[in-house]
């Protein structure tokens, strides 16, 4: 962590800090207007602004640095909160002694998720964020991001898992997860992103939004 600048050490921190509580989040259902997702679908999509503006403002470069070095570190704290806090209920630090399968999958699927789905973001994100308007790369960046993001997520953690109904409907879950979290994204997720990259171009950055190529 040397190599990096206090700014892209909290953003760092931010993407693991994202990550460990959406792992612990989607172990927690929700259903809104008769729909089946989870809480988890409504943090995770902050990582994808975290690297959007990551981008936008570092470059793709250090975007990619970031992603590699939370990795590992997300991966490790997810299992271990992830058991302690099972089901989103303490079962207290004795927990760790045994072997989570279901949540270390969890982890694991988080883990490959991440990574690709952090990595096709940053690529369909480089190729837009110089058009005039700031809007159209958050955006598709959100759509193919968590495309790829949800379905490997899902098929590490569920397919053929033990739990009988997850096994049997986890790409139908996924499907709805992925449209719950795709209109959650386009409708809260990026104009929050523009809010952010307005006050950064105006108070941190002190240039127009049209110089933050």
């Amino acid at each position: 962590m040397n190599g990096i600048s206090f700014p892209l050490k909290k953003l760092w921190f931010a993407h693991i800090l994202i990550i460990v509580l959406s792992n612990f989040a989607v172990q927690i259902p929700l259903q809104i207007c008769g729909v089946d997702t989870t809480l988890g679908t409504f943090t995770y999509p902050f990582i994808f602004v975290a690297t959007d503006l990551t981008v936008r403002i570092f470059g793709q470069a250090r975007a990619r640095k970031i992603v590699f070095l939370a990795m590992l570190p997300a991966l490790v704290l997810s299992y271990l909160f992830g058991t302690v806090m099972a089901h989103g209920h303490y079962q207290g630090l004795a927990a760790l002694g045994d072997f989570n399968l279901f949540v270390f999958r969890i982890a694991l699927a988080s883990f490959s998720a991440y990574a690709l789905g952090q990595l096709a973001d940053i690529l369909v994100f480089q190729r837009l964020r110089r058009m005039r308007q700031w809007w159209p790369a958050p955006a598709a960046s959100s759509v193919f991001g968590n495309l790829l993001d949800t379905y490997v997520f899902f098929a590490v953690a569920f397919m053929g898992c033990p739990d009988e109904f997850m096994a049997a409907h986890w790409l139908e879950i996924g499907t709805v997860d992925y449209i719950v979290k795709l209109s959650a994204g386009l409708a809260i997720f990026v104009p929050v992103y523009g809010a952010v990259l307005s006050y950064l171009s105006r108070f941190v950055l002190k240039r127009p939004l049209t110089a933050i190529a």
